[in-house]
C-alpha cells in the first residue's frame, strides 16, 4: 500500500545515526545516502518497497514535526520492539511511551512510542503473540 514515507530533519548527522542504529533491528537496509541533498533510504530486507527516507525537506525550509503525524514501524517480534525502543533512546530518541501491551488497540498489540531527534514522533509495533 506505501511506496515511501520521508521524514523531516534539521541534522541530518544525529538523524542518519539514530536511523542508522535502529532500522536493521526490524530487518531493514539502508538502501542509499546522498549527503549532497542530504537524505537517506532503507527498506525491508530485500523489498524495494516500502522507503523509509529521512532527510532535508525538499523546499530547503526548516523541517518541524507535525502535531498529530506518527510513523509507525512494525517490528517482527516483541523483543524486537524492546530493543529499538532502548537503541532508539541510546541514539538520542526520547519517550514518548514505554514497551508493553496496547490492549485498548487489541489483545496482543504490543508497542512502544518515542521521539526521533528531530521530533518526530514513532511507533514500533508488534501484533503477534510474544
Amino acid at each position: 500500500m506505501l511506496s515511501h514515507v520521508h521524514i523531516g530533519t534539521n541534522d541530518f548527522d544525529r538523524s542518519l545515526a539514530f536511523y542508522n542504529a535502529v532500522m536493521p533491528l526490524l530487518g531493514w537496509r539502508r538502501r542509499f545516502i546522498d549527503r549532497t541533498r542530504p537524505w537517506a533510504g532503507w527498506q525491508p530486507g530485500d523489498q524495494e518497497r516500502p522507503l523509509l527516507l529521512v532527510g532535508s525537506p525538499f523546499d530547503d525550509q526548516p523541517a518541524s514535526p507535525g502535531n498529530g503525524q506518527m510513523t509507525a514501524l512494525l517490528a517482527p517480534s516483541r523483543a524486537a520492539v524492546d530493543q529499538f525502543y532502548t537503541v532508539a533512546l541510546a541514539h538520542g530518541g526520547r519517550s514518548e511511551g514505554e514497551p508493553g501491551l496496547r490492549p485498548e488497540y487489541h489483545a496482543k498489540y504490543y508497542g512502544a512510542y518515542l521521539r526521533d531527534p528531530a521530533g518526530n514522533k514513532l511507533c514500533v509495533c508488534h501484533h503477534g503473540g510474544a
